[in-house]
C-alpha cells in the first residue's frame, strides 16, 4: 500500500509538471501569434508620426518579446526598457476588455502597465530590467552575461531613432567603436550597457539575473505582477 501511494504521488507530480509546461508553451505560442486590435498602429502613429507601418510592426514584435519575458520569468516584475514599445503597450491598455482578455489568455492574471525606465538607483526597477534583459537575451540566443549584440527590445528605440528613447550597447567597447547604437540616450543620460546587467555597480546586486526572485541573495528583488498602474 505504501509503495502504491508513493507511485501515485510521483505520477501525480509528474503529470502536474507536464501540464504546467504544456500550459506555459500554449501561452507563449498565444503571445507570439497575438494579433493587436485593428487601428492600434494608427494610434501609435498619431503619437509618433515618424513611424512607418513597418516600424509599428517591429514595435509590436518587441512588445511581444516583453510579454514573453514576463511569462517566462514566472510572472515576476519586469520593467520596460523601450519608450516606443511602452507607447504601444499603453495604447493596448486603452482597449480595456481586449487587454484583459489578452492578459487572461497569456498570463492567467492582469499585467499592469508601467512606464519605460533605465538602470538607476531603484533596486526593484533594476531587478525588473535585469529580468527583462535576461529573458529577451535567452529568447534570441544571446549570452546575457557576455552579450555580443542586443535583443530587439533593447535595440528598438535607437533603431527607430525615438526622441527621448533609451539607448543601449552590448559592451562599452562596441559603443566606443560606434556599433550597436552607442551614444547618449535621448533622456540626456548616457548609454546603458548590456554587460552592466550582470554587474553590481548600480545597486550592489544582480537581482533578476537568475530564475529565482533574487539574483544573488542581496536583497528584495521585487515580486509583483508587472508593475504599477498607468
Amino acid at each position: 500500500m505504501a509503495i502504491l501511494l508513493i507511485i501515485t504521488l510521483i505520477l501525480s507530480i509528474t503529470l502536474l509538471i507536464v501540464w504546467l509546461r504544456w500550459r506555459q508553451a500554449v501561452r507563449a505560442d498565444y503571445i507570439r501569434t497575438y494579433m493587436f486590435p485593428p487601428g492600434i498602429f494608427a494610434k501609435l502613429q498619431a503619437r509618433r508620426p515618424e513611424l512607418s507601418l513597418k516600424d509599428c510592426q517591429l514595435t509590436a514584435r518587441a512588445l511581444r518579446q516583453f510579454f514573453l519575458a514576463y511569462l517566462k520569468g514566472g510572472r515576476q516584475f519586469v520593467a520596460m526598457p523601450s519608450q516606443v514599445a511602452g507607447y504601444l503597450w499603453h495604447e493596448l491598455t486603452q482597449y480595456p476588455r481586449h487587454y484583459k482578455a489578452f492578459c487572461d489568455q497569456a498570463f492567467g492574471r492582469f499585467m499592469h502597465h508601467t512606464p519605460a525606465i533605465a538602470l538607476g538607483t531603484d533596486r526593484q526597477d533594476n531587478a525588473g530590467l535585469r529580468r527583462t534583459w535576461r529573458h529577451t537575451c535567452i529568447d534570441e540566443n544571446i549570452d546575457p552575461r557576455n552579450p555580443l549584440r542586443l535583443p530587439l527590445l533593447f535595440a528598438l528605440d535607437a533603431k527607430l531613432n525615438i526622441p527621448n528613447g533609451f539607448r543601449y550597447a552590448p559592451k562599452r567597447e562596441t559603443s566606443r567603436q560606434g556599433g550597436d547604437h552607442g551614444g547618449s540616450g535621448g533622456d540626456g543620460g548616457s548609454t546603458c550597457y548590456g554587460e552592466d546587467f550582470s554587474s553590481t555597480s548600480y545597486d550592489g546586486c544582480t537581482d533578476g539575473m537568475s530564475d529565482s526572485s533574487s539574483g544573488d541573495g542581496c536583497g528584495d528583488g521585487g515580486g509583483g505582477d508587472g508593475g504599477g498602474g498607468d
